[in-house]
């Protein structure tokens, strides 16, 4: 089950990520859908990264029952932003950076393994009918 906290005044349709968190795990997620402004905020505060980005993931460190499999945030500024730039709707983009910062919780990680993510990503895609402009701009 997806925990939903918008903080924007954007509705968001979370069926389809219900969808693709079920098929990856069977814990909670906690999903937080903000603006540039305060991804930027978390960005700096965990990574010390002064700038928004489109997706960050906070992976539990412990596996407890009944504990969340993590925390994912998403800046709608960039759903946006990239929606448009590759011509696709705002919940496509959406679950596209939903597929990527879940993939992150389950200990994927694209910057140190040799295309794991990147290939999980594009079953996933396919799966769920989506755009392969992530795949496409990740390459």
């Amino acid at each position: 089950m997806i925990e939903l906290e918008n903080n924007t005044d954007l509705q968001i349709d979370i069926a389809i990520l219900e969808k693709i968190a079920n098929s990856l795990s069977k814990k909670d997620i906690e999903l937080m859908v903000v603006k540039n402004d305060e991804i930027q905020a978390l960005n700096k505060e965990h990574r010390n990264i002064d700038k928004a980005t489109d997706v960050l993931s906070f992976p539990m460190d412990f596996d407890f029952p009944n504990m969340p499999l993590g925390s994912i945030v998403i800046s709608t500024d960039f759903v946006d932003e990239k929606a448009k730039e590759y011509d696709h709707t705002f919940n496509e983009e959406f679950s596209l950076l939903f597929i990527h910062g879940i993939l992150h919780l389950l200990g994927y990680d694209h910057e140190v393994d040799n295309g794991e993510h990147r290939a999980k990503e594009e079953e996933l895609i396919k799966e769920f009918n989506l755009p392969d402009s992530l795949i496409v701009r990740n390459s």
